[in-house]
């Protein structure tokens, strides 16, 4: 029966998800990485498959953004009901949160600036301060295109972090695109130790204030106010 296959496929999809779907997401939320994770686990699961799993639950929460913040896309405050399909596949609803629209509606006009600072200490602080006034902040992360574009310098910015910072960028950006990432404490520490070294350069959107703020690799360009 040509159904038999797709049935077989929904059928461990979602015995996949009431085995290990829920705590894989659970443990994303507690901040463990895939490696971490995939230690946790009582039933052996494949990396790649926990990776699928963590990439689709951050992106539901809309911790992670495949385009620009501030296009006009998820400016407006969702929740996430989870649904099951006929055949058992279990996916999320996004549903409207009442009043959650970005004050003022559509697309945001960035103000552009460049960082001004002598180092990491003062993007550190300035990424402190910022977040601290309630900022919905993103960071742009091309670590997927460098990781399959530019091994060696991929392999450059790990070996200048922590170990459990390494584990969640390597469990995180396998993609091969920019996307943007939302600028919690460990992304700003991860930041900054990427910027101190050289080692990054990006965006970081501040939606409060409308602020696109663009970081070259230390120590080039002219950066202004």
């Amino acid at each position: 029966m040509p159904e038999e296959p797709y049935f077989k496929e929904a059928l461990s999809n979602f015995t996949f998800d009431v085995a290990s779907g829920g705590a894989i997401r659970h443990l994303t939320d507690l901040g463990y990485t895939v490696k971490q994770i995939s230690r946790e686990l009582a039933f052996p699961t494949p990396i790649d498959r926990i990776q699928k799993v963590v990439w689709e639950h951050l992106l539901n929460r809309g911790i992670l953004l495949l385009e620009e913040p501030g296009n006009g896309e998820g400016l407006e405050k969702f929740s996430y009901v989870r649904d099951y399909g006929p055949y058992g596949k279990a996916s999320f609803r996004r549903v409207p949160l009442k009043g959650g629209a970005h004050q003022g509606g559509g697309p945001i006009c960035w103000q552009e600036k460049f960082f001004c600072g002598d180092g990491p200490g003062d993007l550190a602080a300035y990424l402190s301060e910022k977040c601290k006034a309630g900022e919905n902040a993103y960071m742009s992360c091309d670590f997927g295109l460098r990781r399959k574009r530019e091994p060696a310098r991929w392999e450059r910015a790990l070996q200048v972090l922590e170990e459990g910072q390494r584990d969640y960028l390597a469990g995180v950006f396998g993609e091969r695109r920019l996307v943007y990432h939302r600028l919690d404490q460990r992304m700003q520490k991860i930041l900054v130790c990427l910027y101190g070294h050289g080692e990054y350069r990006g965006a970081c959107y501040f939606e409060k204030t409308r602020e696109k703020l663009t970081l070259t690799e230390k120590g080039s360009g002219n950066p202004s106010g």
